[in-house]
């Protein structure tokens, strides 16, 4: 994933975009950037590298040299950004959130047509780049938009900084979330509402899926209407929003509540207590704990000091070691007790295998997991959100592998909880990890939990159910 903030009004708005940007970092993982715009200076930015250090640390010394009304930050999952683009259509910056799907299709297009990139450090094309190129090929920045939408498979939602002010888009079927803010005579937007509490302003509205608008420091102009369908990711609620956010109105840890509170209603297991995986299992045990009764504890202390979030380094050694060391068991709490364990989602399993032997070494007796979302049977095909890129990474796969000898058999009947080969499946899931018990969310529940209605989320890793 990648999340962006931007910031325009009648005063310096440098510390704004700073400490706004810095509250997408749970987003990201690879680099950062600002770019910020006034009249004497031109267009100014930075760029910096966030593998092993932290998005304040990198930018504390550049901020200092920055005085502007207007920019725009981005956490960016893999490729350097913002772009300064320099174009028939104007001076502009570009940070987007992206998964483009036909990169390479892309690239052989506009080079055919004499382009050419610069931003090849990665050995391939930077897709934020290779957005602001498609931009350009129109006489003007919202057809320019148009045409990504046009042709990008995959998704993209984006904030251009331009002399005239700021331009946010989301992406045409509103796949991942894009909110403006406001405060006095200062307007933000981000991709994260829980951005714009401490930095004082209030969320005025979310964009449509599709919606293109100009922000200026004397209001909001709605260049482009939104698109009528949505598929917003339904995992936002599930594990990689931020509690405090909301998206379509609707709060990420009251969610989370919801879909523990679901899963216990449709469970009958006696434990002494719930627990869930830090941090993104609590809000799900919470949920559960207060609609079974059975007492909330903490048999994990997360260590967040020194170690960054699991998902964070590329390798998976290093992810493993990170998750390892990061949460520490409580002996005291565990010893001779059964325990109810809620986490966000099972992708590979890897990390669980870990986490279940360290309570087991703790002295604990059962373990029934509880998952806050159904089985995952597909790779995500729009978002970055898991470095899970094919099938038989999954641990739904690699155990229907084992049962039919071919990863892509009989998905349908696997993707249903009421079927025979679904039982098979948890079984084996729940084996491999030496669970006592294991129960997914049913995506119904799920779907309610949220509160939007089915047809507006995308739940294509679940069910293969996505408009394209």
């Amino acid at each position: 994933m990648s999340g962006f903030f931007g910031s325009i009004g009648k005063a310096n708005c440098v510390y704004d975009v700073f400490y706004g940007t810095d509250y997408h970092s749970h987003l990201g993982t690879k680099r950062a950037g600002l770019a910020f715009y006034n009249a004497w200076l031109g267009f100014q930015r930075a760029i910096h590298s966030i593998e092993n250090d932290y998005f304040r640390s990198k930018f504390a010394g550049d901020i200092k040299d920055f005085a502007a009304n207007s920019g725009i930050g981005v956490i960016s999952d893999m490729e350097a950004q913002p772009i300064v683009v320099n174009s028939h259509l104007g001076k502009f910056a570009i940070v987007t959130v992206s998964k483009i799907n036909n990169l390479d299709e892309l690239e052989a297009r506009l080079l055919k047509k004499r382009n050419h990139f610069a931003e090849t450090s990665q050995g391939g094309p930077n897709p934020t780049e290779l957005t602001a190129m498609l931009i350009c090929e129109a006489d003007d920045l919202v057809s320019g938009i148009e045409n990504v939408y046009r042709l990008v498979k995959g998704s993209c939602s984006m904030l251009l900084l331009t002399e005239k002010g700021l331009i946010a888009a989301r992406d045409k079927l509103g796949r991942t979330p894009v909110m403006i803010g406001r405060k006095e005579d200062t307007y933000a937007v981000a991709s994260e509402s829980c951005s714009f509490f401490n930095l004082g302003f209030e969320t005025v509205r979310d964009l449509g899926p599709g919606e293109i608008v100009r922000i200026t420091a004397d209001g909001v102009e709605i260049l482009k209407r939104p698109y009528e369908k949505m598929q917003i990711c339904a995992f936002l609620w599930v594990y990689y929003g931020y509690p405090p956010s909301f998206y379509e109105g609707i709060n990420v840890e009251e969610c989370r509540y919801r879909c523990g509170a679901a899963l216990a209603r449709r469970d009958n297991i006696l434990a002494d207590f719930v627990s869930g995986i830090p941090d993104s299992g609590i809000a799900h045990a919470v949920g559960y704990s207060n609609q079974s009764k059975i007492p909330y504890m903490r048999p994990y202390a997360k260590y967040t000091p020194t170690w960054p979030r699991s998902f964070m380094p590329l390798n998976q050694e290093i992810r493993n070691l990170v998750a390892k060391m990061k949460l520490i068991p409580n002996r005291s709490l565990v010893g001779g007790k059964s325990g109810i364990i809620c986490d966000d989602s099972i992708v590979r399993g890897t990390q669980l295998i870990g986490n279940t032997r360290d309570l087991y070494e703790a002295g604990i007796r059962e373990i029934h997991m509880r998952v806050a979302c159904p089985p995952l049977l597909y790779p995500c095909e729009f978002l970055n959100f898991s470095r899970s890129k094919k099938a038989m990474e999954l641990a739904t796969r690699k155990a229907i592998k084992n049962l039919e000898g071919d990863i892509d058999a009989n998905l349908t009947e696997y993707g249903n909880p009421d079927s025979e080969r679904y039982g098979a499946m948890t079984d084996a899931i729940k084996n491999s990890l030496n669970l006592t018990s294991l129960k997914f969310q049913r995506l119904g529940d799920l779907v309610d939990a949220i509160g939007l209605s089915k047809a507006k989320l995308c739940t294509h890793c679940w069910d293969h159910s996505s408009y394209s």
